[in-house]
């Protein structure tokens, strides 16, 4: 087999063409064996299968909360409705507890839904692949729901660096 050739282009212009391509962006949640709440914002959410039903996300693997993560049984996906920009801030660059005054409710797993989120995936931890500085986590998808008003929402996209929402064309 044919091994990739040197990439011709630096980090920065990677960046850059990833950045062109819009996603979703959500916040992965879970709870730690001491049960403290933990949540970090992700926007490398993705389908995978129908049957079984599959998603994948991930995670850098220099993420302090990467053990808990990869040791847990279960997380949430919350996929975020564009109202909710301060959500994705706070659990993307809080220090301490993100869900401090987050509202929320327990699933069936005891695993944290966000309030308000346009749509969620209750996962089992299924597997994990380390790839590069990641790892991609695939969750079979136990439970989901969406917003009740989710065609009237929404969602909260990020592209070439800054957050938008969308509008039907």
């Amino acid at each position: 087999m044919k091994r990739a050739s040197p990439p011709n282009f630096d980090q920065p212009a990677f960046k850059q063409a990833l950045g062109q391509f819009a996603t979703g962006v959500t916040v992965i949640t879970t709870r730690a064996a001491s049960g403290q709440l933990i949540g970090i914002t992700a926007s490398s959410f993705n389908s995978v299968s129908l049957n079984p039903p599959l998603v994948l996300w991930s995670l850098a693997t220099r993420s302090a909360s990467m053990s808990v993560f990869r040791e847990n049984s279960h997380y949430v996906v919350n996929v975020l409705a564009a109202s909710q920009l301060d959500l994705c801030k706070r659990f993307a660059t809080v220090k301490g507890d993100r869900f401090e005054g987050v509202s929320h409710a327990e699933g069936d797993t005891g695993m944290p839904v966000l309030d308000g989120a346009l749509a969620w995936f209750e996962c089992h931890n299924r597997s994990r692949y380390e790839e590069g500085d990641h790892v991609i986590f695939v969750g079979e998808v136990e439970r989901c729901g969406i917003h009740e008003s989710a065609a009237e929402i929404a969602p909260l996209v990020f592209h070439s660096g800054q957050f938008h929402g969308l509008k039907p064309l």
